[in-house]
């Protein structure tokens, strides 16, 4: 594999990893910025800003965007995390540079017109509305505000009503105009593609940018809150239950990975296995992991009939601590580690896949870590290493959140 990484004079960073089997080609930009980093009366503007930059341009509508994708068959979208801002645009490998002038144009210049905010606040209300009508999510949420107490990382991606509904025009441009720099900017490009022409119809297509640095004051979260119980007409109950984890960047990284498939990253887990497979207690049980640049997360999420989410919740608790007090198994080592590098190495057929590792690894990083090193990281991971990591991790405190029937 022969990833091409250049920075270009304005700071914008530009990636390809070339694949000669596959017809398509996948590129995606790379913002720096996303929830946390924005003041708290206007939270949720990076998703608003990311709503609508695909309501048009100088030079396109929403409509000349939407049919210039149609036409060829590729799709494009976006989302917001608490760290980053992504766009990206999937196409037949011969309309690359079309995908280029597409994002390069809505990024740069978008036209963020008056009346589009205003039709567009409305989507975005009835999206956090729906949001609402799904328990699971509403758990989540509720998580993350709980585990990250009084901080930007415990913030919904997507605002509230309150600041969706006050964020004025003025704000969404300012934002724009701030962050929206080239130093702050990956734009990877995986697929069909010759590197050299593609770097340069990538400069090109970028060539609006504003130079300049957008200044992020991020400070790492340092408390927090209790269990919570939220009343809701619902069929089922939702268990959320979790701790805090580990950064991004921390060696223990895949020690946890592979702890994380231990509880319940597989259909061979733990959490899977009992629960579901021999009790069942719920169709739906597994285990997750949330990494930033200063703090992580784990969490499990169970839903099941309101009758039986004592007994589901103190199974979860026993696996927990089982699995804190006395670690992996051999076996479940060797399945996890089987696992994380089989899927790891299934993902990297898909262009979409490949753009997102280089892009999420050099918006985070500024570096790429290759293939060998990451599948030897985690095939480095012994059960003692494993064990010490569940025991301080999993054994370090938990919160519980529920969402059902009083």
């Amino acid at each position: 594999m022969t990833e091409r990484v250049v920075v270009l004079d304005n700071g914008l960073t530009i990636a390809v990893d070339p694949m000669e089997t596959t017809r398509s080609v996948s590129v995606g930009v790379w913002v720096g910025v996303g929830s946390r980093d924005e003041p708290e009366p206007i939270a949720g503007v990076s998703h608003f800003l990311e709503h609508l930059l695909f309501k048009g341009t100088a030079q396109r509508s929403a409509s000349d965007i939407s049919r210039s994708v149609d036409r060829v068959g590729g799709d494009i979208n976006a989302y917001t995390a608490r760290e980053n801002t992504t766009f990206y645009c999937r196409m037949p490998a011969r309309h690359v540079t079309d995908a280029l002038n597409l994002l390069g144009d809505v990024i740069s210049v978008p036209s963020l017109r008056s009346s589009d905010v205003e039709s567009e606040r409305q989507v975005i209300l009835e999206e956090l509305a729906m949001d609402d009508d799904s328990p699971d999510d509403v758990a989540h949420r509720v998580f993350a505000q709980q585990l990250f107490a009084d901080h930007a990382l415990g913030r919904d991606p997507g605002g509230t009503r309150r600041s969706v509904a006050e964020t004025s025009v003025d704000d969404i441009r300012d934002f724009h105009a701030e962050h929206y720099v080239a130093e702050r900017m990956v734009v990877a490009i995986a697929g069909a593609v010759d590197p050299d022409a593609v770097i340069a119809d990538a400069a090109a297509a970028f060539r609006s940018l504003p130079q300049g640095h957008s200044g992020l004051r991020r400070t790492a979260p340092t408390k927090t809150a209790g269990d919570s119980s939220v009343i809701d007409d619902t069929e089922q109950t939702h268990l959320v239950i979790g701790g805090l984890g580990l950064p991004r960047l921390d060696p223990q990284r895949e020690c946890l990975d592979v702890v994380n498939h231990v509880l319940g990253g597989g259909l061979s887990s733990r959490l899977f296995d009992e629960i579901r497979e021999r009790r069942g207690l719920a169709y739906t049980v597994f285990s997750g992991l949330s990494t930033f640049s200063d703090a992580g997360a784990w969490s499990v999420y169970a839903g099941t009939n309101p009758g039986r989410a004592t007994e589901v919740e103190q199974l979860i608790g026993d696996i927990i601590d089982d699995l804190a007090k006395n670690g992996p198994t051999d076996e479940e080592v060797d399945t996890a580690v089987g696992y994380l590098v089989g899927a790891f190495e299934m993902s990297l057929e898909d262009s979409g896949a490949r753009m997102a590792r280089l892009g999420g690894m050099l918006s985070a990083t500024s570096n790429i870590r290759s293939v060998d090193e990451q599948i030897a990281r985690w095939g480095q991971v012994t059960r003692t290493d494993a064990a010490q990591v569940a025991a301080s991790v999993l054994g370090g405190g938990r919160l519980t959140v529920s969402v059902g029937a009083a």
